[in-house]
């Protein structure tokens, strides 16, 4: 059976994700999630809201070998995208020429006031970041981290 969290402005602190995290992108470091027990091992999912072109959950912490079912909820009347993956992933969305991205692991692309969902498999202990690379959506802080914890 699959762990479920839900990472809403208003649910940050009931599904134990501190609200001295903050939103994704604006101060919230993996490091000051400590003290969250991270989700897994397993499979988990993780909802990840959007406001105002911007990630409303905080950063999130999974055990090494953990897939998350990420469920991308876009409250915004524009797209936006979930790229999930290590640093050369990003290097190659950072120009946010991809106008949308087909059913891949830590790829997916939601319309106005939609949902999507895609799945990402934390192999390694270490820092992986989520991001939106449509143009100037990273700069105006649509990122965050994934604290990749050992087993």
């Amino acid at each position: 059976m699959a762990a479920r969290i839900v990472l809403a402005a208003g649910a940050l602190a009931a599904c134990g994700v501190g609200a001295a995290a903050g939103p994704a992108g604006q101060g919230g470091q993996a490091g000051e999630l400590g003290s969250t027990p991270p989700l897994g091992p397993g499979t988990v999912t993780v909802e990840l809201g959007v406001a105002h072109s911007a990630f409303t959950g905080g950063d999130v912490r999974v055990v090494a070998g953990t897939t998350v079912r990420f469920v991308l909820d876009n409250g915004d009347p524009i797209g936006h995208e979930l790229i999930v993956g290590p640093p050369e992933v990003h290097a190659r969305h950072a120009t946010g020429h991809e106008a949308s991205h087909p059913p891949v692991p830590g790829e997916v692309s939601v319309g106005p006031n939609g949902r999507a969902e895609t799945t990402y498999t934390f192999d390694e202990p270490g820092t992986v970041e989520y991001a939106c690379h449509l143009p100037g959506h990273y700069a105006y802080g649509m990122h965050g981290e994934i604290a990749v914890v050992p087993a």
